[in-house]
């Protein structure tokens, strides 16, 4: 057991409560984004005149809608919820 092992009491507590606060703020951010991004894709498919934006309008929706539905499910499993978004 090295010299580096060896610490205050209770300093551990601090950087974990920091480490799981970061987290949940960066998943509560990565949340906000997917969900900005999905209501950019739904305007454009909105918008979108001619078969092929309609398609390039869906694809693009259909990958938003997954990206977000990842995010709200890794923030689910931090203990996050509406209320905290």
């Amino acid at each position: 057991m090295g010299w580096w092992r060896w610490k205050r009491p209770g300093s551990g507590k601090v950087r974990i409560n920091e480490a799981a606060l970061e987290e949940n703020w960066n998943a509560y951010l990565d949340v906000r984004k997917a969900q900005a991004e999905w209501e950019r894709a739904y305007l454009m498919f909105d918008e979108a005149r001619g078969q092929d934006q309609i398609d390039y309008a869906i694809y693009i929706l259909e990958a938003a809608e997954r990206k977000y539905q990842i995010h709200l499910k890794h923030a689910k499993t931090l203990g996050l919820n509406r209320s905290q978004m």
